[in-house]
């Protein structure tokens, strides 16, 4: 299979090395960024010079506690510096003015200018997201008061260059799925987010139920829960391996960071990710437990949120992520498996928003065997690809026409039942074109069946917090036979 995955995937393939080398572990870069260096790097062997590629990291990728020094060289000494960081922008409106910030540094819109120039030849980079990586280059704009004044000096963007130096042509990616068999395809898949297929053994669930962690990655707005024991990955995955999402650790979470910050009228992470994930959720605190579960209803029904007179919109799924004990485990979610959950989550008009359970105790311990170690998809490109499947829509026109909804069936559960299985079809089924292009019984072994699934965790799980749900059976969904 490695053959047919590198000529069909030609330049996204890199070779990955994770299971015998602690190199890039040691840098603490990110997958996608690790595999953008191995793309810069590698030869056609996937052999690199590791000094190269270190005395790149020292250049280019500075850490949070080198930004004094960065300020020093461009601010004191007037140097032009350049190095990879996120940047978002902000177009001022009374003034017309445009300024930047770099989050990672705590650098802000105030103290920054996009002089028109400037803007004009990198805008069309900038304006795509509400955060970008690329290679930025600063220079120091001097203050224009009196001589000798030290007010209203700017650091200044003086050029940027987009993070992704290729087209994704989304197209390609659907047709070259063609060649490959299921079992193939989602072996391909484990190794574009780090895992060696072999050391699932061919267990086929082990391996869907991991995958199943990548479909907010493909879907908008779709909301899940998992519960596993410790060192199953969950940090790793939904942390390290696309760009496009936020992972959150414990901690204190607010409604002005999760949504809308009034003070500083400005958007919080829902609007800014595909996906935002709330990891280690027993350790979270929330500053206002009414305020967030008013706010995370509203948000998880519609996609909408509202705080004071600002009404904002958003695409991204919620995940909440906690451990699991070994004797609440249960395949069936007939046993309280909530309970142990902050008490912000502890209401089933909440609880029923999120649309699937994902039984986290499926997925092996990580070990050296699950790493990969061999040739595969480019994590890089891989997330670049995932984040545009969210917006094709005519997978999910397949999913309603193939799905078949009884009578009187609860909209939450048709709703969560289809936008799972609509992932499942990106992810798996990516080249499906129509109804028609996939096998019944494939559609509901790997899409339907397993929506069910995961819906019906939560169900089972809602009777536990509220006696109106108890002893509520998941409607029969079942698949539509199409006409060939």
């Amino acid at each position: 299979m490695i053959d047919k995955l590198r000529n069909c995937f030609d330049e996204m393939v890199v070779y990955k090395d994770l299971k015998k080398s602690n190199f890039f572990s040691a840098l603490t870069l990110p997958s996608f960024m690790r595999d953008w260096l191995l793309k810069r790097f590698a030869d056609e062997n996937g052999h690199f010079d590791q000094y190269e590629i270190e005395d790149f990291v020292r250049r280019y990728l500075p850490r949070k506690e080198d930004w004094t020094s960065i300020k020093n060289r461009v601010v004191i000494e007037h140097e032009r510096v350049k190095f990879l960081a996120k940047v978002s922008v902000d177009i001022n409106i009374s003034t017309a003015g445009v300024s930047f910030a770099l989050p990672d540094f705590g650098l802000m819109y105030g103290d920054t200018v996009i002089e028109d120039e400037v803007w004009d030849c990198c805008k069309g980079d900038l304006v795509g997201g509400r955060e970008t990586w690329g290679l930025v280059e600063l220079g120091y704009r001097v203050p224009n008061g009196e001589e000798g004044g030290k007010s209203g000096g700017k650091i200044k963007l003086i050029s940027f260059k987009t993070f992704c130096p290729y087209t994704v042509d989304l197209d390609y990616f659907k047709e070259a799925r063609k060649e490959f068999s299921t079992e193939e395809w989602l072996d391909v898949l484990l190794g574009a987010v780090d895992y060696n297929a072999e050391g699932y053994r061919g267990d086929e669930e082990k391996k869907l139920t991991m995958l199943t962690r990548l479909l907010p990655f493909v879907e908008k707005r779709l909301n899940l829960i998992e519960l596993a024991p410790k060192g199953t990955g969950k940090s790793y995955l939904f942390g390290r391996v696309s760009r496009f999402g936020w992972l959150s650790s414990g901690g204190v979470m607010s409604r002005a960071k999760m949504f809308y910050d009034l003070s500083k009228r400005r958007e919080g992470l829902v609007a800014g990710n595909d996906f935002v994930t709330l990891d280690e959720v027993q350790t979270i605190s929330f500053t206002d437990v009414d305020e967030m579960r008013a706010a995370l209803k509203g948000y998880l029904e519609s996609g909408i949120f509202t705080v004071g007179n600002y009404e904002g919109k958003a695409d991204a799924g919620v995940i909440l992520c906690g451990n699991i004990k070994k004797e609440t485990m249960d395949q069936d979610g007939f046993t309280n498996m909530f309970e142990e959950l902050p008490s912000v989550f502890r209401e089933s008009a909440l609880i029923e928003r999120f649309h699937g359970f994902i039984k986290g105790w499926n997925i092996p311990r990580m070990n050296d065997d699950l790493k990969v170690s061999g040739w595969a998809l480019n994590s890089e490109y891989f997330s670049a690809i995932m984040h545009e499947l969210r917006e094709d829509l005519s997978y999910r026109v397949i999913v309603d026409e193939l799905i078949e909804v009884p009578e009187a069936a609860d909209t939450r559960d048709t709703e969560a039942v289809k936008r799972i299985a609509t992932a499942y079809l990106k992810l798996l089924f990516p080249h499906v074109r129509s109804s028609t292009d996939i096998d019944p019984e494939t559609f509901r072994r790997y899409c339907l069946i397993r929506s069910k699934w995961m819906r019906e965790t939560i169900k089972n799980q809602l009777g536990y917090l509220d006696l109106e749900f108890r002893g509520k059976d998941m409607p029969k969904f079942d698949v539509k036979l199409i006409p060939q």
